[in-house]
């Protein structure tokens, strides 16, 4: 085991489908608190508790299977996205405990280097490192039980965007193929480094710009795609109508839907969300990059379009390249349409 490496097949495209998860959750048992803001019937990015009248918790916790060889790079990837619900949801990071699971006899300077980048993304988030739990177990994982605050009457939730309002997203789309596509081949290492560098990007400072306005809706784009978390977005109560050419894009990643490099988890959301979205497009290649799942991926914003244009000039000012993707309009057939 001292040559353990890590695998390349891991990140949120292991995550369990979301249909899947919705039928598992309907034979859950939930017990009613008042002072629970958000639980997980609402499948919102994180549980939220309500401590006092300006103060509310905020509860997570995200781990995963490698997908790069790197581990110092795998423990940055892996707390960026789990520390990403925290910021989705509107709030402030507090801290956090690590999550592993470590072969037995395995190289433990593997395991130092996975700690050692998760520790540092928690830092640079603001937060503390207070502890974790580890066991053995054939296949390295990592994560992290992430707490954050916020005041209760500024709580983003993930399914309450307005007519009318303005849809921003805050990094490009495409990273599992990317991956998938170096591993064969197809894409350069320009490229994969650009996709590494899109997953260890904290979305701290994008939600920091959009606490200065009024957010109606927000959540962050993972394992379930652009499509399925927009779609959970929208709730069957409008219709979102996405502009294609403006979806910003790892590059490299439309030359590895090209090339067919699918992935099972972006196959598993389109299969979830066939019936929820229309296509005007005749575009394969960019329809897989919709449906790809990301790990670490970036802020999905609902916001009114005069507070969406002054955040945008925010967003570019800390290198922050935020793009309108597309608007909520009135209920038609689909929860989604892409032109």
């Amino acid at each position: 085991m001292k040559n353990l490496e890590l695998e390349v097949c891991g990140g949120c495209n292991a995550k369990i489908p979301a249909g899947s998860l919705d039928e598992i959750l309907k034979s859950i048992p939930s017990n009613y608190r008042d002072d629970i803001i958000v639980g997980f019937d609402t499948k919102d990015d994180a549980a939220v508790v309500k401590v006092s009248e300006d103060t509310a918790m905020i509860f997570t916790l995200d781990f995963f299977p490698s997908m790069v060889k790197d581990p110092y790079v795998f423990g940055q990837i892996a707390a960026a996205n789990a520390l990403s619900d925290i910021y989705s949801m509107g709030g402030d990071l507090v801290c956090a405990l690590n999550i592993v699971t470590f072969p037995e006899g395995g190289d433990v300077s593997i395991l130092e280097q996975i700690l050692k980048g998760g520790a540092e993304k928690v830092i640079e988030g603001g937060g503390a490192l207070v502890g974790g739990h580890s066991i053995h177990d054939p296949k390295v994982k990592y994560g992290l039980s992430v707490t954050g605050k916020a005041h209760p009457d500024k709580i983003w939730k993930n399914n309450s965007p307005k007519e009318g309002d303005v849809l921003i997203l805050t990094k490009p789309l495409g990273v599992t193929l990317v991956l998938n596509g170096h591993s064969v081949g197809i894409n350069s290492e320009q490229e994969l480094n650009e996709a590494i560098n899109s997953m260890t990007r904290l979305n701290k400072n994008a939600k920091e710009v959009f606490s200065k306005y009024n957010v109606s809706s927000a959540t962050d784009v993972t394992g379930f795609g652009f499509l399925a978390h927009l779609g959970e977005m929208i709730d069957s109560q409008f219709t979102a109508i996405v502009e294609s050419e403006k979806i910003p894009l790892i590059p490299g990643a439309l030359k590895a839907a090209e090339e067919f490099v699918l992935t099972k988890g972006g196959q598993r959301n389109r299969k979830f969300m066939e019936d929820k979205v229309e296509f005007q497009i005749d575009n394969f290649p960019l329809e897989e990059v919709l449906f790809d799942p990301q790990t670490s991926g970036g802020l999905l914003v609902s916001i009114n379009e005069e507070d969406g244009k002054k955040a945008l000039e925010d967003l570019q000012k800390k290198n922050i390249d935020g793009r309108i993707v597309g608007k909520i309009h009135k209920r038609f057939d689909k929860d989604i349409i892409v032109i």
